[in-house]
C-alpha cells in the first residue's frame, strides 16, 4: 500500500480519468472530431473507468496493478456496451483497439510511475 495523502491519491485516480480522455482524443483525432466527439466517445469509459475504480476501491491503493486491472475492466466491460447503445453499432475492430489502448494507457502510466519511483529510491540509497 501506498503512503500517500488523500490528494495524492485523488491526482493518481485521476490520472485514469486521463488517460480514459487520452484514448478517446487519439482515437477521435484520427476522424477529425471535435472536443465534443472525444467527449461522448469518452463518456461511456470514464462511466466503466469510475465504476472499477468504486468496486476495487482503488483510492486504496492507486498504484497497485489491481487497481489498475479493474479500471481498465470498468472501462472496457461497462464502457464497450454503453458505446454500442449510444451508437447503435460495436465494430468489433473498435472494441479490440479499445481493450488494448485502454490497458496500456491505464496499466501504462502505473508502470512509469513504479520505475520512476525505483529509480528515485535506487538514487537515495
Amino acid at each position: 500500500m501506498t503512503t500517500a495523502t488523500p490528494t495524492r491519491h485523488a491526482s493518481w485516480i485521476a490520472l485514469d480519468a486521463a488517460a480514459v480522455l487520452a484514448f478517446a482524443a487519439i482515437g477521435r483525432a484520427s476522424h477529425t472530431e471535435d472536443l465534443a466527439g472525444t467527449l461522448l466517445t469518452a463518456a461511456p469509459f470514464v462511466v466503466g473507468a469510475v465504476v472499477g475504480t468504486l468496486a476495487a476501491r482503488t483510492w486504496r491503493d492507486p498504484l497497485a496493478w489491481r487497481a489498475g486491472l479493474a479500471v481498465w475492466a470498468g472501462a472496457v466491460v461497462i464502457g464497450l456496451p454503453m458505446r454500442a447503445a449510444i451508437t447503435g453499432r460495436l465494430p468489433l475492430s473498435f472494441a479490440i483497439v479499445a481493450t488494448v489502448a485502454l490497458g496500456a494507457l491505464v496499466l501504462g502510466w502505473r508502470g512509469v510511475v513504479r520505475l520512476l519511483g525505483r529509480s528515485v529510491t535506487r538514487r537515495h540509497h
